[in-house]
């Protein structure tokens, strides 16, 4: 079933994995990108990333291009275990034929519930994440507290 999502002056279309064969293979990619992180397989959680991949952290301070992050993430993949984020809920938007899609997907993580948000295309062929967005979520009347948490010294 194809969803018409308006966003503003914006339409972009989504898309469920039963109509479009290639997405039920995108989730299984992020899947296994997911995992290998938990299984420490550094190159192929680096492997999955497209040469100019930006990762957004959760830290004011976490914006990393691919060697960036993996020189962060090399001590803890060595040490044998990354990060263990399972995906509970994935909506993919686009249209797979033009070679760029973007998700967004509802995590379970040591932090409790996290959102991802990413951008993947295809280069020769191949599907690469180029762009991911993790975020913790708290809910609007939390905020104050949080920042004050924040402030905290």
């Amino acid at each position: 079933m194809k969803k018409l999502i308006c966003m503003g002056a914006l339409a972009l279309l989504a898309f469920t994995n039963k109509e479009n064969p290639t997405l039920p293979q995108l989730d299984v990619f992020m899947d296994e990108w997911h995992q290998a992180a938990s299984d420490a397989k550094f190159e192929d959680y680096f492997g999955a990333m497209h040469n100019d991949f930006y990762f957004l952290g959760t830290a004011p301070g976490e914006k990393w291009n691919k060697a960036a992050f993996a020189e962060f993430s090399k001590p803890y993949f060595d040490a044998g275990k990354a990060w263990d984020f399972t995906a509970t809920n994935r909506q993919w938007y686009g249209d797979t034929s033009t070679g760029v899609v973007w998700f967004d997907e509802e995590l379970d993580t040591w932090m409790e519930d996290c959102r991802g948000s990413g951008v993947m295309k295809r280069v020769e062929g191949e599907w690469k994440l180029s762009y991911y967005n993790l975020t913790v979520l708290i809910e609007n009347e939390k905020v104050k507290e949080f920042i004050k948490l924040r402030k905290a010294k």
